[in-house]
């Protein structure tokens, strides 16, 4: 939907003589606001109300604006396009995902404390490469005061692990680690309510620091030291805690989108030069992993954009179902792209996070559309944008 969405905004601003970037930054949604998008948009039933508690785009648009040095380009190219076959020309795209689907989907975590202070954490989501072991991880981490090696990770094995609805719809950082951070308190509490038994101090005193149990007054019991006495000497019990997480809202990420594109008017061919993406995504858990999945995001949207698409024969059948034929892009393609995360903190998510992985395939499209009509003045209106396409529509023109 943001593909049309996105190239109206830009049609609407040229037809009012505004500025595109003004005309977005009046028109988005607000911090506060709700829309009567989140109620029509359930799964197979009406959707949940809400309104937005945290959202950065208008910093994802100035800082995209800045790095991809928009206004001064945008002057230059006007300039040089008059003079040259080669077009340039910038687009931008400003977008919203969520974060799962409210009042559906559920993550469960069990987290188990080890002899040695270890802990094993036992999770229904799936990591399919988008490195959701590692940010769960840690978000045990963060709240039981260890480092990242001493959380041991069992994820989707349904004869060991608890239930989860599935990676998708950019869940499982809000909904799985919502579940994870609530299994991680209670063990934590567990472990400071032995701890006051055994120093003889009240639970308020205690903290967990450094796979440790400190007291206001100096007191130090290593988690070790827990695990022994709960295991073998001291009201004998597993330090044990499972919890759920169901989602009742579902807190969209921002983002905004700048495309720096030529177009060779003898070939058809389209170039990306830069590309900027700017997004908010509350606190990122992991930066490194939630950069490198807007990069994959936007690289797949730019082949979608420029040169994915299926050929279907007159009987259904695929003409390309190979990659010779398929031309998805390959590490050679791959132009300079840049992920720039806003930092928001969402209340409703853990420790201020919201989703990251679908937002950023959707920009591409209409970013790239938007800057091909700033280079020729021609808009095309469907993917993938090859160069007979190009040259049909200048023919037009």
């Amino acid at each position: 939907g943001f593909f049309p969405l996105e190239s109206q905004m830009d049609i609407m601003a040229e037809k009012i003589g505004m500025d595109p970037v003004e005309f977005r930054k009046r028109n988005y949604i607000k911090l506060g606001e709700t829309s009567p998008v989140f109620k029509a948009m359930g799964e197979g039933r009406e959707g949940v109300e809400q309104s937005i508690k945290s959202i950065g785009l208008i910093e994802a648009i100035d800082r995209g604006l800045n790095e991809i040095k928009w206004y001064e380009k945008k002057e230059k190219y006007q300039k040089l396009n008059q003079k040259s076959s080669i077009k340039y020309g910038l687009g931008m795209a400003c977008m919203m995902q969520g974060s799962g689907i409210a009042e559906i989907d559920m993550g469960s975590a069990t987290i188990k404390m080890n002899e040695d202070g270890s802990f094993n954490l036992l999770i229904g989501a799936t990591d399919l490469g988008t490195g959701s072991d590692t940010i769960l991880a840690q978000i045990a981490a963060e709240a039981l005061g260890v480092e990242l090696s001493d959380i041991i990770v069992y994820s989707s094995d349904t004869d060991l692990t608890p239930f989860d609805v599935g990676a998708y719809a950019s869940s499982t950082t809000f909904v799985s680690g919502g579940a994870v951070k609530k299994a991680s308190d209670l063990v934590r509490d567990i472990i400071i309510e032995d701890a006051s038994k055994i120093l003889k101090e009240p639970k308020e005193n205690l903290r967990v620091e450094n796979k440790s149990v400190i007291s206001k007054s100096g007191k130090k019991l290593s988690f070790k030291e827990i695990a022994n006495t709960a295991f073998y000497y001291h009201d004998q019990h597993q330090i044990i805690a499972s919890a759920s997480h169901y989602g009742k809202t579902s807190p969209p990420p921002f983002a905004a989108h700048f495309a720096e594109i030529s177009v060779d008017t003898r070939t058809g061919i389209i170039n990306v030069l830069n590309y900027i993406a700017c997004v908010d995504c509350g606190t990122a858990i992991n930066p490194t992993l939630a950069e490198g999945q807007n990069d994959g995001a936007v690289v797949n949207g730019i082949g979608h954009t420029l040169s994915e698409g299926f050929e279907i024969s007159s009987n259904g059948t695929v003409l390309n179902a190979n990659f010779r034929r398929y031309k998805i892009l390959t590490s050679k393609d791959i132009t300079n792209i840049k992920s720039i995360l806003i930092s928001t903190y969402e209340p409703d998510g853990p420790y201020g996070a919201k989703s990251v992985s679908e937002i950023g395939i959707n920009g591409p499209l209409p970013a790239i559309s938007n800057a091909i009509y700033n280079a020729i003045k021609v808009r095309l209106t469907e993917a993938p944008f090859t160069p007979d396409k190009v040259l049909k529509a200048l023919k037009k023109k």
